[in-house]
């Protein structure tokens, strides 16, 4: 089956390889439609790692991804043949202590596509289980199913926030997942989302969205902004999402007091933190590792018509120009907020 590898740090292929194809009863077999390409596959494409997370083997990449249903397990009762979905890529271990919290994303045992050792799914073909499986209303396209694992890691930060309706937010990051923050939390119940960058190309894709409130901090403060729409008060939610060392600080100082800071963005290494400003207001402090129970919320808010995501997809590329496609995100064009790759060809 050919599929995009990773080979080694810089070096991308488009070849055969061997890839599970047995359908389990609980699993379903699934043509690939769309693909979008994620700040990680591109991190494992340059730097081979992230984290603990290293790629020692030619290791097919992409995981946020929508196709149609080819096969079906003899158990599955709500996914049949012809039904078009998206898929939850990681897979925890049912039986283990997180996943009967409720937390199955922080399972230690938990697989996830494209994140080593597990293969992703730029390829025609995955088998994957059907609990982890969603279909895709009518009126959602392909490349918007693709774009629902995304979405919902600012559907995870907006939930682990508990925002009152009415709340004021601060977006830190104007990348692809901070603006996905910022939908979610005016899908929340902000009032409006005061967002931050030094792109000014990329503040102007987020101000297309009514209630977004662009800052761009190479030209002044964030704190400034966040002064001048909350009266000095201070914002109830701030979310950091752009994993910058630099903008920790300003963040915290950006949360009112017994406001709360919701930590999205991972950074590249330890970074200095000023725990006394937070003490001393009693800001409270939520993590946020990719998304457990909101895929089915998040695809709900897209097909309503409440969240678009639409004017989030800069280009789509065929699979034929994978690797063109990851060259271009490697180079960070301000630009571009999210490149899809496009499998099939179908008229959607």
């Amino acid at each position: 089956m050919k599929a995009l590898v990773l080979e080694r740090v810089g070096e991308l292929s488009i070849r055969d390889i061997d890839l599970p194809d047995t359908v389990g009863a609980n699993d379903v077999k699934i043509a690939i439609d769309t693909v979008g390409v994620c700040g990680s596959d591109v991190h494992y494409y340059t730097h081979g790692r992230i984290g603990d997370f290293v790629v020692k083997d030619p290791m097919v990449l992409g995981h946020e991804g929508a196709g149609t249903v080819i096969e079906v397990g003899g158990a599955v009762k709500h996914l049949e043949v012809g039904d078009r979905v998206c898929m939850e890529p990681g897979v925890p271990d049912p039986t283990s202590r997180a996943s009967k919290l409720g937390i199955y994303n922080v399972d230690p045992a938990v697989t996830f596509w494209a994140t080593p050792p597990d293969h992703g799914i730029l390829t025609n073909e995955v088998v994957h289980p059907a609990a982890f499986t969603y279909r895709l209303p009518d009126a959602v396209s392909f490349a918007e199913g693709a774009m629902v694992e995304p979405f919902a890691i600012g559907m995870q930060a907006a939930a682990r926030a508990k925002i009152t309706p009415g709340d004021v937010a601060v977006v830190t990051g104007c990348g692809t997942i901070g603006i996905m923050v910022a939908l979610a939390a005016l899908a929340g119940g902000c009032s409006k989302v005061i967002i931050s960058d030094v792109s000014a190309e990329k503040l102007e894709i987020a101000v297309r969205y009514d209630g977004v409130i662009p800052v761009n901090v190479a030209e002044g403060t964030l704190q400034a902004a966040v002064d001048e729409h909350t009266s000095g008060w201070g914002a109830d939610v701030v979310f950091e999402a752009s994993g910058a060392p630099s903008v920790l600080n300003d963040a915290v100082r950006a949360v009112r007091p017994g406001g709360c800071l919701v930590m999205v963005g991972m950074p590249p290494s330890e970074i200095p933190f000023d725990l006394n400003a937070a003490i001393a207001r009693e800001i409270r402090i939520e993590t946020v590792f990719r998304y457990a129970n909101v895929f089915d919320r998040a695809l709900e808010l897209i097909a309503s018509g409440k969240v678009d995501l639409k004017p989030l997809i800069s280009e789509t590329f065929s699979f034929d120009q994978s690797i063109e496609a990851f060259e271009r995100a490697a180079k960070g064009l301000p630009t571009d907020i999210k490149l899809q790759i496009k499998i099939a060809v179908s008229g959607d």
